[in-house]
């Protein structure tokens, strides 16, 4: 089995999902005319106008946050430093490309999910790739395979990830004990996932921005002491990403190392085109009353993710000066605690353990509602399904905080990259679909009208969609 799984990570991550992900997001931000670039604004306008929720579904910022609370964890902290180490300071500016190309990706895929959502027997809304694979693609047995390999990866195994994350910093930090830890995120998790996924919204609109706010200060008081070596930090990043300069401290390779491990580290902690986005995506009530303004709130995730947290990690590591790129030196987590401590001293350590139980639970919730998700298209969205569901994911948690999970870390990679390849496909079979949307909304509000999608003017959709979602009066799906 490790043989199986080790040969399909080497095949999926080294050719099909690298070159696969960056071709996908570069056609997409093609084909829609470059809409992270030149709508740009519109990513934070669909977000401002974003208002309370409905019976039937959450509000877009919450669908936001409970999307960062998946996207902003380990991968932010532990994978930038890792990048780094890899790859060089140009790995970085890789992941800044990838995750603007993947901008128009997380917009056409969360587009399709919102689009092609449904209601389940409580009158809630559920979507994702699984549901527009079938009704859109026709094909349910792409979304069978797909929501195995999201509950088994998002749901089941990166839990344990995230927690043994937490108990590794919390340990090294605050020298609490792992089974201190493990009872403690357990609980808490629990407490919140029996609530189901508004208790989830709940939770993440208002731990997520807080945290990732003063994740944020802590960094631009980093930059602003060390303001006079940014431009040399930025610039070595840009050189570095080329092959043009050799990073400080002995780090020698080209430009494909960099631009892998970017690539890479990139694509793990955004996940535009993962499929697991949409999931939550579909449950929010659009605000403008159409698709794409949800593919726009997703995109902008994709964007706080890696061109805001990722980038501020990367500076406090790169301006600290203490990267060894030598074998066996620190790296990951360490490295990123051992930066924190170089420039704000005993406490640096101590906020990174923070950080990172903070940003590591919520990213538990937020996984955990994607399986959710999941297993209504599996047919098994009813109450003792779910809680057998939450029971196995709170012991997932408490074993992760316990355990080294590497060898099943590699097995969630290798589920992951199933998912994604299976939701790749799928987008790229529905891309018309894409852009029509994208031209009917932005014809809308050229023309001074707030967008609204009108089913009858998309009749190639035939039954696919829920037109008793669509066709309702947009008022009721404020009240």
């Amino acid at each position: 089995m490790t043989a199986i799984v080790d040969f399909l990570n080497t095949v999926l991550w080294g050719y099909v999902l690298v070159y696969g992900l960056l071709a996908v997001g570069i056609f997409f931000t093609w084909r829609t005319g470059f809409v992270q670039f030149r709508h740009f604004g519109e990513f934070f306008r669909v977000i401002a106008s974003s208002r309370s929720t409905s019976s039937s579904g959450i509000s877009p910022f919450q669908a936001l946050t409970i999307s960062l609370a998946s996207r902003v964890g380990t991968g932010n902290l532990a994978g930038v430093a890792v990048a780094i180490y890899l790859g060089g300071p140009g790995a970085i500016f890789w992941m800044w490309m990838v995750a603007l190309v993947g901008m128009a990706t997380a917009y056409a895929e969360s587009s399709l999910a919102q689009l092609y959502k449904t209601r389940n027997a409580e009158e809630q809304y559920r979507g994702g790739p699984a549901f527009y694979m079938h009704k859109g693609v026709g094909s349910k047995a792409m979304g069978y395979a797909f929501s195995v390999a999201l509950i088994l990866s998002f749901g089941l195994i990166f839990s344990a990830v995230q927690a043994n994350s937490i108990s590794v910093a919390l340990e090294t930090a605050f020298e609490v004990p792992r089974i201190v830890t493990g009872l403690i995120v357990a609980g808490l998790a629990g407490v919140v996932i029996f609530g189901g996924i508004k208790s989830i919204a709940r939770v993440a609109e208002k731990v997520v921005p807080a945290m990732a706010g003063l994740y944020i200060l802590v960094a631009l008081y980093v930059v602003v002491v060390n303001i006079t070596e940014v431009p040399g930090v930025l610039g070595m990043i840009v050189a570095n990403a080329f092959g043009f300069e050799e990073a400080a401290g002995g780090f020698a390779g080209g430009i494909m190392v960099a631009l892998l491990n970017g690539v890479k580290r990139g694509l793990f902690s955004n996940e535009a085109g993962m499929g697991s986005a949409p999931n939550i995506a579909a449950v929010a009530v659009p605000e403008p009353h159409h698709p794409s303004s949800q593919g726009l709130v997703q995109g902008l995730g994709v964007f706080i993710d890696t061109l805001v947290i990722c980038t501020a990690t990367a500076l406090m590591i790169l301006l600290s000066g203490v990267v060894d790129y030598s074998e066996g030196a620190p790296t990951g987590m360490a490295l990123t605690q051992i930066a924190l401590d170089s420039h704000i001293g005993a406490f640096g350590p101590w906020f990174v353990g923070l950080a990172i139980f903070f940003f590591a639970f919520t990213s538990i919730l937020g996984n955990y509602s994607y399986a959710e998700n999941a297993m209504e298209f599996l047919g098994l969205g009813n109450r003792t399904a779910l809680l057998i569901l939450k029971a196995i994911v709170i012991a997932m948690v408490l074993w992760g905080s316990l355990q080294a999970v590497t060898t099943v870390f590699n097995f969630a990679d290798a589920s992951m990259a199933v998912m994604a390849t299976i939701n790749l496909v799928a987008i790229l079979i529905l891309s018309k679909t894409v852009f029509k949307l994208t031209k009917d909304y932005f014809g809308q509000r050229k023309s001074g009208q707030e967008p609204i999608f009108r089913a009858s003017e998309y009749p190639e959709l035939g039954d696919g969609i829920d037109r008793t979602i669509w066709n309702r009066d947009v008022a009721a799906e404020r009240e």
